[in-house]
């Protein structure tokens, strides 16, 4: 008797497993995600006020040093066969409210350096 039970439970164990593949779980995406032509779109010395009309409102403001900004954008994926989680991040940096420098994942124009108002 003890062996029948066991022989069921292990069979319902086992064809409950081959339906995990079936359970649909979604993507789930965090933070500021930011195109690569509107990154090209900044410039050298531009405002902080220019910034947030070209990207938004950074995700992350760093609160002893209101000069740095920070946008991050991370995508965790629900299922493997829908791709690989990733990461993206882009710091930018002011001085006086104008860019100075600008870090991270993306690629800056070649024309960064050139200041928008020559």
């Amino acid at each position: 008797m003890k062996f029948k039970n066991l022989l069921v439970i292990l069979a319902a164990t086992i064809m409950l497993s081959a339906c995990a593949d079936w359970i649909f779980r979604i993507d789930i995406p965090q933070g500021n995600f930011l195109d690569e032509k509107d990154v090209e779109k900044l410039r050298i010395d531009m405002t902080k006020e220019q910034v947030a009309y070209v990207l938004g409102k950074p995700v992350l403001e760093d609160a002893f040093d209101h000069d740095t900004w920070y946008y991050l954008y991370q995508m965790k994926r629900g299922m493997k066969q829908r791709g690989e989680d990733f990461r993206k991040e882009l710091t930018i940096k002011f001085v006086n409210g104008n860019i100075t420098e600008v870090t991270g994942d993306f690629e800056l124009s070649e024309d960064f350096d050139i200041p928008l108002d020559q």
